[in-house]
């Protein structure tokens, strides 16, 4: 069932690379899926030059000319969706379930920024001379370097590579090594649908050496990079030396905030589904619970008796409503929070601990009486973990969810018009959900104010990432 790996370059699948191999494990059974080539500098070379011929062409290439090349990958996409989805369970571990939403999305995606680029108009600006002629032009950045995380193999990969094609940018995209099967069936649509040579490469390698070799090159225009915000930092700092641009959509720490007014049985659903999506390994999963004190013990404990009875199992089970952590080390970190909030006087009410049976996984886990001086209350934990905080009036739950270095995402619920408006207003992110899930559709921004980031990966911005501009002034004579 699991893919045929191997690299991507100039229009050719490479299965064996110069930076030797690494398995690839199932997080459900810790059994070895695959062998994974790796790039070294010889193929890291080759996707430069291609990427750089690649370019060159492309952006010569008429808009509706890359419209319908991205409207045929994004047919293949759907078509393939249930291929992609079983492949991303197995490597990701992810229920089957979310891994076939994230698939159909992909073709969603791609269709969306394909009608868009055909829309990357300039504009004319109105001459204080008869004679004179004042244009802007928007023109694709040139080849980008780009890395994706391993949580959304298909989704966050999908999101950098549509963007900077439909604007007429080439790009060498830099895949999880830990979940790369997806990410080959995706690249793989592009293939098969005649994408000309070099203008996508994907590549494999071990992350600091891809990197170091990508960013510095004079080739690399733009760089994108998802991930965390310490990698995130060394990137930019490393972009910035060479004068590249860069999007950087980091990690978040998101405040889920219910007020005493909220429809409970609403908030409490959005809750348990958002944070135990994908084992809670979301950057923009609610990760910090401020519950006014009114409605705190009858939140706790009705997302307690909903979140225990979660079947916890392999993705590829149809009863799994959660799966496994993709990592081992995510699993010594979900103990490692634990511990930190008990000893600090924080109760366990349900999970708490990894289950006893082969592969990653560990039982949700809600907390309560958490200090906040505890590690969970200032560092995203990227796991099943639900902390629960009382607040009691609006000021201090917006002082608190603003206290960390972190933006990306925030989710609010009440059924005041008033306390919406004003707190959307207040909260220092780049996303809001007031009442539902409403992020990460094609047409809206993805990103993060603070250390979680700047720069979008969807809506118009994200097309505008890949774009530059250019003034023409011309006098005639």
């Amino acid at each position: 069932m699991y893919t045929k790996l191997a690299l991507y370059i100039d229009g050719e699948w490479i299965a064996a690379a110069s930076g030797g191999t690494q398995p690839v494990i199932n997080p459900a059974d810790e059994s070895v899926l695959a062998e994974l080539p790796l790039a070294g500098a010889t193929e890291l070379d080759h996707a430069l030059a291609a990427a750089q011929r690649g370019f060159h062409n492309w952006k010569r290439t008429s808009a509706h000319e890359r419209y319908t090349a991205l409207r045929r990958v994004a047919a293949l996409v759907r078509e393939r969706h249930e291929r992609l989805a079983q492949v991303m369970t197995l490597d990701q571990g992810k229920p089957l379930s979310e891994a076939l939403m994230e698939a159909k999305a992909a073709a969603d995606h791609i269709e969306w920024y394909a009608e868009e680029g055909r829309r990357a108009y300039g504009r004319v600006i109105a001459p204080r001379q008869a004679s004179v002629r004042a244009s802007v032009l928007r023109e694709p950045v040139g080849p980008v370097a780009a890395f994706t995380p391993w949580n959304f193999p298909v989704n966050q990969a999908v999101r950098k590579i549509a963007g900077a094609l439909a604007a007429g940018c080439s790009i060498v995209i830099k895949a999880p090594e830990e979940t790369p099967g997806a990410c080959v069936e995706l690249v793989r649509c592009f293939a098969d649908a005649d994408l000309p040579k070099g203008v996508l490469n994907l590549v494999f390698g071990e992350p600091q050496k891809v990197s170091q070799h990508l960013i510095p090159s004079p080739v690399i225009r733009k760089v994108s990079f998802t991930g965390s915000v310490p990698v995130g930092k060394h990137l930019g700092a490393l972009a910035a030396q060479h004068m590249k641009r860069t999007t950087m959509e980091l990690g978040g720490h998101a405040p889920f905030i219910v007020f005493a007014d909220a429809d409970l049985d609403s908030a409490v659903a959005a809750a348990v589904a958002l944070k135990h999506r994908n084992a809670g390994q979301v950057c923009a999963a609610p990760s910090r619970f401020y519950l006014h004190e009114d409605i705190h013990d009858r939140f706790v404990e009705a997302f307690v008796k909903r979140s225990s009875t979660l079947v916890v199992g392999p993705g590829s089970d149809k009863a799994t409503q959660m799966g496994p952590l993709t990592k081992r080390p995510r699993v010594e970190a979900m103990e490692s929070f634990v511990q930190d909030a008990q000893q600090r006087g924080a109760r366990v009410l349900t999970g708490g601990a990894r289950l006893e049976r082969k592969g990653h996984f560990f039982a949700p886990t809600t907390l309560v009486d958490v200090p906040d001086d505890a590690r969970i209350a200032y560092e995203e934990p990227f796991g099943p973990i639900a902390p629960m905080f009382r607040f009691s009036s609006f000021d201090e739950v917006v002082e608190r969810a603003n206290s960390l270095p972190f933006g990306l995402s925030a989710f609010v619920f009440t059924r005041s018009l008033k306390t919406s408006i004003d707190i959307a207003a207040e909260l220092e992110s780049g996303m809001i959900s007031i009442n539902h899930f409403g992020l990460a559709l094609p047409e809206t921004p993805f990103g993060g104010v603070k250390d979680s980031g700047h720069g979008s990966e969807g809506g118009t911005e994200g097309l505008e990432a890949y774009l530059s501009t250019k003034f023409v002034s011309e006098l005639g004579v």
